[in-house]
Formats: structure tokens, sequence, C-alpha cells
């Protein structure tokens, strides 16, 4: 049985490098980890999404909308988010 690589997949259904349907796509993935790393770093702090947001002085809604992924914030946004938790957020460039 034959593998395809996981590139020619995501190439096939979103376009290549570049494209704009690639790079939708590509905006996604990343708001989804990001969503993925504060609910999961929320969850290790014990803290319920209402206390994290009563904590940087948001609303529960915005935590939840950025946990899912469903919303594009800017990096002071998410610095603070981070920090309410204790954390901190580095920037790599490659």
């Amino acid at each position: 049985m034959a593998v395809t690589p996981l590139e020619n997949l995501i190439t096939e259904d979103f376009g290549p490098i570049g494209t704009p349907e690639r790079d939708q796509f590509e905006m996604e993935c990343d708001a989804f980890i990001i969503g993925e790393q504060l609910k999961d770093e929320r969850l290790r702090a014990g803290l319920t999404q209402e206390e994290l947001a009563s904590k940087i002085g948001t609303k529960k809604s915005f935590i939840s909308r950025v946990e899912r992924g469903h919303t594009d914030i800017q990096l002071s946004t998410l610095v603070k988010l981070f920090k309410g938790l204790g954390r901190h957020v580095s920037v790599r460039v490659h």
C-alpha cells in the first residue's frame, strides 16, 4: 500500500504554497494550534474560561473564540492571554 505524503494531500485540497486558498488554510491551522495551546495552559493552570477572562479583563466568549481558533488576535492580546496564565510568549521566524 502506497502512502501519500501529507504535503501532497494538503496541496491537493488547498493548492500550492503561496496561493490564497493555501494561505487561508495555513492561517486557520495556526489559529487552531494557538487555541489548543491556550486551552491546554488554561486547564493546566486550573482556570475556567470565565476565570481567565476576568483575570485579563475580557469576556468568556472571547476566550472561547480564541480557543476554538475562531478569531484573529493581535500579538499584544496573545501575550496578555498567556501572561494571565503565568506564561510568556516568544515568536520565532523561520
